[in-house]
């Protein structure tokens, strides 16, 4: 019952402590990471691809005419909001790339370990 095994290695305790050690490495250096609820993700408005360059020509006029904004707009605040979103939207697809690669080698180290058991169970029966 000769099965492709997908994924053949292992992991040292030093290398998992060090990897975990950089994931909290990772939120220290995001601590106003927040997680919100399901209801506020469905309310806020979304910036996307299309919206950003709207968000980054608003970025551009308000910078120009700062005179027709109020002024309890914070113009800094906006400039910075629009930073970090570009900043972190980089990450995002660094982390998302990694997690997919994690997820899918889970996953397929899963289906070896379960179809050797199944194995096993098929030899013991016999």
């Amino acid at each position: 019952m000769s099965k492709e095994n997908r994924v053949s290695a292992s992991l040292s305790a030093e290398d998992k402590q060090a990897i975990m050690g950089a994931i909290r490495v990772i939120r220290e250096k995001l601590p106003f990471l927040i997680d919100l609820s399901k209801e506020d993700r469905r309310y806020l408005p979304k910036l996307g691809d299309k919206s950003l360059a709207f968000v980054e020509k608003a970025v551009e006029v308000a910078t120009q005419n700062v005179d027709m904004l109020p002024r309890s707009f914070d113009l800094e605040e906006f400039r910075q909001d629009v930073q970090l979103f570009s900043e972190l939207k980089s990450i995002l697809i660094a982390v998302s790339q990694l997690s997919e690669l994690i997820d899918d080698t889970t996953l397929a180290v899963g289906s070896d370990a379960y179809s050797e058991a199944l194995d096993v169970y098929t030899y013991a029966k016999a």
